[in-house]
């Protein structure tokens, strides 16, 4: 059985490129089919890959961290990229998709499996967002007619995988709402092994990571702690950056993107992650989990499936600074158990992850339609 592997783009490694790596343990040396590939912007390990790349790969982006907002100008050719694939030659397509590689054309009789991450953000409940932030305006004036057309062919698109795997319940319920399909649920993969807690962890310092861009609302963290005054390290970069920074007291200290082990060190040693946004999983709460350490989310999308409320953290219902304020508060008035936070994150672990994504491909080509 010959076996492909379609991914949205390789760009910068995050969730979506944790799962990558997964299926690629189920199915080692099998060709990655990509829109576009950076090997300046990832980990050198990707270099040995069988990387296949679309015409996009031609047109130069640059050098530099802005990969993925100048990508954003070639989103009308992103669905022709994926469709001038020729996987004929497949008996199996695993696509791992947030936007487009769900659109590949496959045989008639090979079996097509999607994991889906989320339904295209910009295409559906946060295309308002995308097209606010847009920074070209006279392009941006272009763009409503544009997502229009590209809406379409996403719900059509999302019709061509045989079987659908969302990440989260929360995502479950989005596909069911704007691709009007069923879908399994298989959590992403956290590295238990290598997120593990500190004998004797320091917490002295909040912690919030990630990337600086505006629906992460790491605004309301600087500003929480800007008034709380506790000690907040913040950890990333993004357009943002520039504007949290200005605002910042001194209380609040910004590191700009630390390799693995570095973040390792940071997870388990903080009193707690903040997490402030709503995602659709959102990997790095269970990372932090992993390492023994609470943490304090807004109670929206994936966070309410990872984090257990007075158990491994706490969640808050507003998106407000004083509804994270209040939930820092209650955070500091608890004893939280790492025996407990860490059991509870293994069982989100790449094993798990494995054996349920092999199931769900061996029930698949079994022809089950109720895996």
């Amino acid at each position: 059985m010959k076996v492909a592997l379609v991914h949205d783009y390789l760009i910068k490694h995050g969730g979506s490129e944790n799962v990558l790596e997964a299926l690629l343990q189920l199915f080692p040396d099998v060709p990655i089919y990509t829109s576009y590939y950076s090997a300046e912007t990832l980990p050198a390990c990707w270099r040995s890959r069988d990387i296949r790349t679309s015409f996009l790969q031609k047109i130069p982006l640059g050098k530099t961290a802005n990969y993925q907002q100048r990508l954003q100008y070639l989103l009308p050719l992103l669905p022709v990229a994926f469709e001038n694939f020729d996987l004929r030659e497949y008996d199996l397509v695993i696509s791992s998709a947030h936007a487009f590689a769900k659109g590949v054309l496959t045989r008639q009789d090979a079996l097509h499996v999607s994991y889906m991450h989320t339904p295209t953000r910009y295409l559906w409940d946060m295309t308002w967002e995308y097209q606010r932030n847009f920074r070209k305006p006279l392009l941006g004036s272009l763009m409503p007619p544009v997502l229009s057309l590209l809406r379409t062919w996403d719900y059509q698109a999302a019709q061509r995988p045989d079987y659908l795997i969302a990440n989260s319940r929360y995502i479950q319920q989005r596909i069911a709402k704007f691709y009007r399909r069923s879908s399994t649920l298989v959590y992403p993969p956290v590295d238990t092994k290598f997120f593990v807690p500190a004998a004797t962890p320091s917490l002295d310092y909040y912690l919030v990571a990630g990337r600086f861009v505006p629906y992460k609302r790491l605004d309301l963290a600087v500003e929480a702690f800007n008034r709380l005054g506790l000690p907040l390290w913040v950890v990333g970069e993004g357009p943002e950056l520039e504007r949290l920074r200005s605002v910042a007291r001194q209380n609040i200290v910004f590191y700009p993107h630390q390799p693995r082990a570095q973040l390792a060190e940071f997870f388990a040693n903080c009193r707690a992650l903040i997490f402030p946004g709503e995602e659709d999983f959102g990997i790095l709460p269970v990372e932090v989990q992993a390492c023994g350490r609470p943490v304090i989310a807004f109670g929206r999308g994936g966070a309410t499936e990872t984090v257990v409320p007075d158990e491994t953290g706490v969640l808050f219902s507003e998106q407000s600074v004083e509804s994270l304020m209040s939930a820092v508060w209650r955070a500091e008035q608890r004893d939280w158990s790492s025996r407990i936070i860490r059991a509870h994150a293994e069982g989100f672990s790449q094993e798990r992850f494995l054996e349920s994504v092999r199931g769900c491909i061996e029930r698949a080509l079994r022809g089950d339609l109720n895996f």
